[in-house]
C-alpha cells in the first residue's frame, strides 16, 4: 500500500467519531419524527385498506427461494442499515436532502399502498419452534408487499453508502461488505416470505431510481452551493470600516 493510501484509510477512519457527532440532534429528531410517521401510516393502510387487496402471483424464483425463518434477523437489519447514511454525513444540506429523500420514497410506496393494496400468501410453519417469526406474524400481516420497501430502501441506501465510501477514500473490502449486506437483505425479503420476486424487483428498481434521482440533483445542487460558498470573498477588516463610515 502506498503512502498516499495509507493516510486515506487513516483519515476516513479518523473522521467517524466526527461525522457520527455532527448534527446528531438532528439526526435523533429527524429519524425518530420520520420513522414514527412512517409506521403509523403504513400500519393505519396495512390494518384498513381501502382498495381491493391483490395477491401478487408468485414465480419460479420465489419456488427456488426456500422459507428460511432465520433469515429474520438478516430482515430486521434494515432498520440499522438505512440510518447509516445519514449519521456518517456531517453537512447540514446534505443531511436535509438525504433525510427528505428517504422521505421520498416512503411517500411513493406508500401512495402505492393506498391505491394498489397488495398481498401475499403465507407458508404454513411451527411458530412455537421459531418465536421470533412468531411476532412478525402477529405484528406484520403479508400486505403492502408490492413495491418492496425493504429492497428499496436497501439498494437505495448502499448506493448512496457507496458514494459516501468513495468520497472518503474507503477501498476495497468495506465496501464491499455494503453491498453484502444490500444483498442479504434483499434475499431475506424473498427467504422470510414477507415478498414475491415481483415485489423485490420493483423495490429494487425504486431504490436505484430514487438513489440517482438523489445524486444527480440534489447533490449536486449542494456541491454547487459549496463551491459558491467556498469562491465568495470574505470582506476584508478595513473594507467593513469603510463601509460602516460610509452607513
Amino acid at each position: 500500500m502506498s503512502l498516499v493510501q495509507s493516510n486515506q484509510s487513516i483519515d476516513w477512519y479518523s473522521q467517524l467519531s466526527a461525522r457520527l457527532k455532527a448534527h446528531w440532534r438532528f439526526k435523533v429528531i429527524a429519524g425518530t419524527v420520520m420513522a414514527s410517521s412512517f409506521f403509523a401510516a403504513y400500519f393505519l393502510l396495512l390494518y384498513f385498506p381501502v382498495f381491493h387487496v391483490t395477491e401478487m402471483p408468485s414465480t419460479a424464483i420465489d419456488r427456488l427461494v426456500g422459507l428460511s425463518p432465520n433469515s429474520l434477523l438478516l430482515y430486521i437489519t434494515l432498520w440499522f442499515y438505512v440510518p447509516l447514511g445519514s449519521w456518517l454525513l456531517d453537512d447540514k444540506r446534505e443531511l436535509i436532502a438525504y433525510s427528505a429523500a428517504l422521505c421520498g420514497i416512503g411517500m411513493v410506496g406508500l401512495a402505492v399502498f393506498l391505491f394498489f393494496p397488495s398481498s401475499v400468501p403465507r407458508p404454513n410453519i411451527d411458530l412455537a419452534e421459531y418465536p421470533g417469526f412468531k411476532i412478525l406474524v402477529a405484528i406484520d400481516q403479508p400486505r403492502n408487499v408490492f413495491p418492496s420497501l425493504h429492497a428499496a430502501f436497501a439498494v437505495f441506501t448502499a448506493i448512496c453508502l457507496d458514494r459516501l465510501l468513495r468520497q472518503l477514500g474507503v477501498r476495497g473490502l468495506i465496501r464491499g461488505l455494503n453491498w453484502c449486506l444490500c444483498l442479504s437483505i434483499l434475499y431475506s425479503t424473498l427467504a422470510t416470505k414477507q415478498h414475491l420476486a415481483v415485489d423485490l424487483f420493483a423495490g429494487t428498481v425504486l431504490g436505484a431510481a430514487w438513489a440517482g434521482i438523489y445524486l444527480r440533483f440534489f447533490t449536486r445542487a449542494i456541491d454547487e452551493a459549496a463551491r459558491g460558498d467556498a469562491t465568495t470573498p470574505t470582506p476584508h477588516r478595513n473594507d467593513l470600516a469603510v463601509h460602516d463610515r460610509q452607513q
